[in-house]
């Protein structure tokens, strides 16, 4: 009887065993699971961003210029100010750009197209979309970037600036002083990267804080505020001016992408596609690798084999121009030529062009440049590209694709615009063909 029922008893529990299903993780539980794994810490909190407001969990600061609300406040108006336009190269230009010229927010704080041009341009268009040459100036006089500018966006993860790295006593040029000439001259302060790249910028941009900026604009009690500790006759100067600048630009956060929600907890922030396109960014397609900071930059320098930007019809440019050399131009070693830095991913959508030259013009060109590995610039060979082939399926490409443009797309970026500018001016630009192309007069 005995032996009977221990056989019964065996009998079912191999019936329950048997018939028990697999519990396979969802689609969230496997995502979340590799977000973690591919972060620095271990930690799905890796990738979020700090809240707004939340100055002393943004990474990298200086310590010479600890963020504060003041100074944030004079940032914002002087980064969007075309009064501070004062020494442009010709009157016709006078009191006309601004910073945010060349950064436009809805753009992802890039320009309107392909090239930045600050000095020596007028017109707006849709967006930035128009920059023509200003009566009087040669193409040789005009202020154009000959790499498409980095965006501002979640800058406060990178230590060093440009896509060169130029900038910056920190980090990355840390041993680099023999290159601490020129342009780079300013690393000699010892400030942080983007400190460093706002004084440079003052010049190099042909702006000024001057007394018609500080009194018949009203500049000088901000700077008061965000500045109380500096004595006067070093308060009002390019270097705070910078420093306002530089909290400013690092509070710059795409914090209300639907992907910094899902990462928070909210699992419906992301549909079934992104959540697959995730996946392959950080499994197969192996983005991650490269893209491995909280923004999804990184503080490296690569060679990919994209085309230069005077190929493109940028202005002031040309085959020959230093700055085509990426790292290389900065640091004179040939190993380090044309290899840029690994930019940030938030906001693609939002982009006129994409990689240093503005050689695409959309994800899915990106993509399919990435998948190839084949270098389009004749100076760098296939060998030296830093990347390798890679296959997807037509709709592992739709879902990659969806992720980059749309989970990491914050919507409202025009968040960080002012109202006004205390000159009263038109902003981003003040020239009367970019007036009536925003209708602001």
């Amino acid at each position: 009887m005995k032996i009977r029922l221990l056989c019964a008893s065996l009998m079912m529990v191999f019936f329950i065993l048997s018939c028990a299903k697999t519990v396979e993780p969802t689609i969230d539980e496997e995502l979340k699971g590799i977000i973690a794994e591919n972060s620095r810490n271990g930690e799905l909190e890796y990738f979020i961003f700090p809240e707004t407001g939340d100055y002393k969990n943004l990474p990298n600061q200086d310590p010479a210029n600890p963020i504060t609300e003041e100074k944030i406040n004079l940032g914002q108006l002087l980064f969007f100010e075309p009064g501070l336009a004062q020494n442009p190269e010709y009157d016709v230009c006078y009191e006309t750009y601004s910073c945010s010229s060349c950064h436009i927010p809805s753009k992802g704080f890039l320009p309107g197209r392909i090239q930045g041009i600050a000095d020596g341009a007028v017109g707006f268009g849709n967006e930035g979309t128009r920059r023509i040459l200003a009566d009087g100036y040669q193409e040789s006089e005009i202020d154009a970037q000959g790499t498409r500018p980095m965006t501002v966006m979640n800058v406060t993860y990178m230590t060093n600036t440009l896509w060169s790295g130029t900038f910056g006593a920190n980090d990355k040029n840390i041993g680099t002083e023999h290159a601490w000439e020129g342009l780079a001259e300013v690393n000699h302060t010892g400030y942080a990267g983007l400190e460093a790249q706002n004084i440079e910028g003052f010049d190099l941009h042909r702006l000024e804080i001057n007394d018609r900026v500080l009194y018949d604009f009203g500049y000088a009690r901000l700077f008061d505020e965000a500045f109380p500790d500096v004595p006067e006759e070093h308060r009002y100067t390019p270097e705070t001016a910078s420093f306002a600048m530089g909290a400013f630009l690092r509070s710059i956060l795409t914090n209300e992408a639907p992907f910094q929600q899902y990462l928070k907890g909210q699992n419906n922030a992301l549909t079934e596609s992104q959540k697959s396109g995730a996946k392959l960014f950080f499994g197969k397609a192996n983005c991650i690798s490269c893209h491995n900071s909280p923004s999804f930059s990184n503080m490296q320098f690569f060679a990919l084999g994209t085309a230069d930007m005077y190929e493109f019809g940028g202005l002031n440019t040309h085959e020959n121009d230093p700055r085509n050399l990426g790292r290389g131009m900065f640091t004179g070693k040939e190993e380090d030529n044309y290899k840029f830095k690994v930019p940030q991913l938030y906001n693609l959508k939002d982009y006129k062009s994409f990689f240093h030259g503005s050689s695409k013009y959309t994800i899915e060109e990106v993509i399919d440049f990435k998948m190839q590995a084949v270098s389009e610039n004749p100076h760098v060979s296939d060998d030296l590209v830093a990347l390798r082939p890679f296959r997807l399926s037509k709709q592992q490409k739709s879902d990659i694709i969806d992720f980059l443009s749309n989970a990491l797309h914050d919507p409202d970026m025009e968040r960080y615009l002012p109202k006004y500018v205390l000159s009263g001016y038109c902003f981003p630009n003040n020239d009367e063909m970019s007036r009536q192309d925003m209708g602001c007069q």
